[in-house]
C-alpha cells in the first residue's frame, strides 16, 4: 500500500510541475506589466518601500479619476511575490499589502536614471516575443534564428531600423552593465598597465566612461560599434566613438575589451571576431571578454536556470547556433586563433571575465 500510495504521491508532484513549466509564461509578461505600470518606482519613493494596497498603487501609478482595476493588479503582485519581486503583507483586516525584496529593487530607477526594468522591456517587444512560438525551428533548421523566421530579418539589421528599440536596447545594456561593471571594478586587476583601451560592442560607453573613472592611466578610450549605435552615444570625456565592422577589423589598442558579445554568435563568427581582435593587439596584449559561462554539469539552482534560459533566448533571437559556452569552449576558441594565455575570473555570478593575452 506504501508503495502505490508513493507512486501516486510522484505522479501528482510531476503532475503540478508540468502544470506550473506550461502556465510560466504569466512570469515574464507579469513582470512586463509591473513595469510598463511603474509599479517598482511608486513602491520604492525614494528609499521608502511602505507596503502599499493595490488600489494604493494605482493611485500613484494612474492619473487621478483614470480608473484602473485593483484586483486585477492584486492578482499580478500576488503571482509575483511567490518567484520573491514582491513581499506580501496581510494586516488584522486580511488587507493584502506589497513592498519591494532585493530582487524587486533591481526594477527600480536609480538616481543615474538606470535599473533592470528597460531590460524587461527589451526582452519582450513585440518582434522578439513573435519568436517564441518558433523555437522547434531551430532544431529542424538551424541556418536561421527563430526572430528571422518570425519578423523577415536578424535581430540586429531589424533593430537598425527600429530607433526606438535600438534606444530601448541601450537603455537595457546601460541597466545591466553598470552593476556589473562596479563589481569587476573592484576585483579585477587585468587594466593595470593598460593605455588605450578599445570597447567592442560598447553601445552608449557606459563601461569606458567607468573604466576610465576608475584607471585614469588609461588616458584613451575607443568605444566602438555599429554606427547608427555610437551615433546615440553621448559625448564621454576621454573616449572617442567610432563606427565600423567587427568582422571587418578593430581598432588597434593595448587591451580590447567587450562585454556579451561573443555569446551571440556562432562558432566562426566568433573566431572571426577573436582573430581580428589579435591582429589588433600588440605582443603581450590582451582581449578581456565578460561573457555568460555556462557550468560543467546542469543542476536547478537560480545561476544554472538564468545561464541555460539566457542560452535559449540567444538561440531563438541571435544566432541558431550562438550560444553560452562553457568555460573549456572559450578557450578553445582563444587557442584556435593563436592566443596562447587564458585565464578566467568569476567575480559576478552571470558573467565570467575571461582573459585571453597574445
Amino acid at each position: 500500500m506504501e508503495n502505490v500510495d508513493a507512486a501516486a504521491e510522484h505522479s501528482n508532484k510531476a503532475r503540478l510541475a508540468i502544470m506550473e513549466l506550461a502556465n510560466m509564461i504569466s512570469v515574464p509578461m507579469s513582470l512586463h506589466a509591473v513595469v510598463r505600470l511603474n509599479v517598482p518606482d511608486a513602491l520604492w519613493q525614494d528609499g521608502a518601500n511602505t507596503p502599499l494596497s493595490a488600489a494604493e498603487i494605482i493611485s500613484r501609478v494612474l492619473p487621478s479619476g483614470s480608473g484602473g482595476d485593483s484586483e486585477n493588479l492584486q492578482r499580478i503582485l500576488r503571482m509575483l511575490t511567490s518567484y520573491g519581486v514582491f513581499e506580501e503583507h496581510l494586516d488584522s483586516s486580511s488587507e493584502r499589502k506589497y513592498s519591494l525584496t532585493d530582487i524587486g529593487k533591481t526594477l527600480v530607477t536609480d538616481a543615474e536614471g538606470l535599473s533592470y526594468a528597460p531590460y524587461v522591456l527589451q526582452h519582450h517587444q513585440d518582434a522578439l516575443v513573435r519568436s517564441w512560438p518558433l523555437v522547434h525551428e531551430a532544431v529542424l533548421d538551424p541556418t536561421t534564428e527563430p526572430f528571422a523566421k518570425a519578423n523577415g530579418e536578424a535581430a540586429y539589421s531589424y533593430y537598425g531600423k527600429k530607433p526606438e528599440m535600438n534606444e530601448l536596447m541601450q537603455k537595457a545594456m546601460s541597466g545591466v552593465s553598470v552593476p556589473f561593471m562596479r563589481a569587476i571594478l573592484n576585483s579585477y586587476d587585468g587594466f593595470k598597465g593598460v593605455n588605450r583601451l578599445v570597447d567592442v560592442g560598447g553601445s552608449a560607453g557606459d563601461c569606458l566612461r567607468m573604466i576610465l573613472q576608475k584607471h585614469p592611466h588609461v588616458v584613451e578610450g575607443i568605444n566602438f560599434d555599429l554606427p547608427e549605435v555610437v551615433a546615440k552615444a553621448p559625448s564621454i570625456p576621454g573616449v572617442t566613438h567610432v563606427g565600423g565592422d567587427m568582422f571587418e577589423s578593430i581598432p588597434t589598442g593595448d587591451a580590447i575589451f567587450m562585454k556579451w558579445v561573443l555569446t551571440t554568435w556562432t562558432d566562426e563568427e566568433c573566431k572571426a571576431i577573436m582573430e581580428n581582435c589579435y591582429k589588433a593587439l600588440p605582443e603581450g596584449g590582451k582581449l578581456i571578454a565578460c561573457e555568460p559561462v555556462l557550468p560543467k554539469e546542469s543542476d536547478d539552482s537560480h545561476r544554472t536556470r538564468a545561464l541555460l534560459e539566457g542560452d535559449i533566448f540567444v538561440m531563438t533571437i541571435y544566432r541558431a547556433k550562438g550560444k553560452h559556452r562553457t568555460e573549456d569552449e572559450f578557450k578553445q576558441l582563444g587557442l584556435a586563433v593563436g592566443f596562447p594565455h587564458f585565464q578566467a575570473f568569476h567575480i559576478d555570478y552571470f558573467y565570467t571575465v575571461l582573459e585571453f593575452q597574445k
